[in-house]
């Protein structure tokens, strides 16, 4: 990755939650090259493995996440032709339709900056050291990885064998 592009490249674990458009806006500045924007938000569902859902708790390491997630943003920058990455993830109790995480990412065109949103998200749901607790009708209860998630790091020729 070259200096203009470590600029642009940017994690944020945080308890507070986040703007879209603020973030996306911030990514953008002062790039006239840019001339496609991926976003991707994902929040806490009401339901899990069809099981209800009224909470979610998210724990990392602080220091260790970023790392990892800034690992795998100079991954994305090698495979995709990108101008910026924007990766925010949430910790803390979330409670249903909360924001847990964005991916936003530019590039030239469209392609790329879907590709790499997407092999963001595979990398995220797998390689990066968050644990979930999520509070249903049961109790509380640590989520395992899943191999769906394995299989999708693995057509980018990543393996993983999280899930048990």
């Amino acid at each position: 990755m070259n200096k203009s592009t470590q600029t642009r490249a940017s994690v944020s674990i945080q308890a507070e939650d986040f703007d879209v458009s603020s973030e996306v806006a911030r990514l953008r500045q002062g790039m006239p090259g840019v001339g496609a924007v991926c976003v991707f938000v994902g929040t806490v569902r009401d339901n899990q493995a069809h099981q209800s859902v009224s909470q979610m708790e998210l724990e990392h390491y602080p220091g260790m996440t970023e790392r990892s997630i800034q690992k795998m943003m100079n991954e994305a920058f090698d495979r995709f032709q990108l101008f910026g990455v924007r990766v925010i993830h949430r910790v803390g109790v979330l409670e249903v339709q909360d924001q847990v995480v964005m991916v936003a990412v530019t590039s030239a065109h469209r392609g790329q900056s879907f590709l790499a949103c997407e092999f963001l998200m595979d990398y995220l749901k797998t390689q990066a050291p968050f644990w979930k607790k999520e509070t249903t009708p049961d109790g509380a209860k640590w989520v395992d990885a899943r191999v769906s998630d394995d299989e999708a790091l693995k057509r980018w020729g990543i393996a993983a064998n999280n899930a048990v």
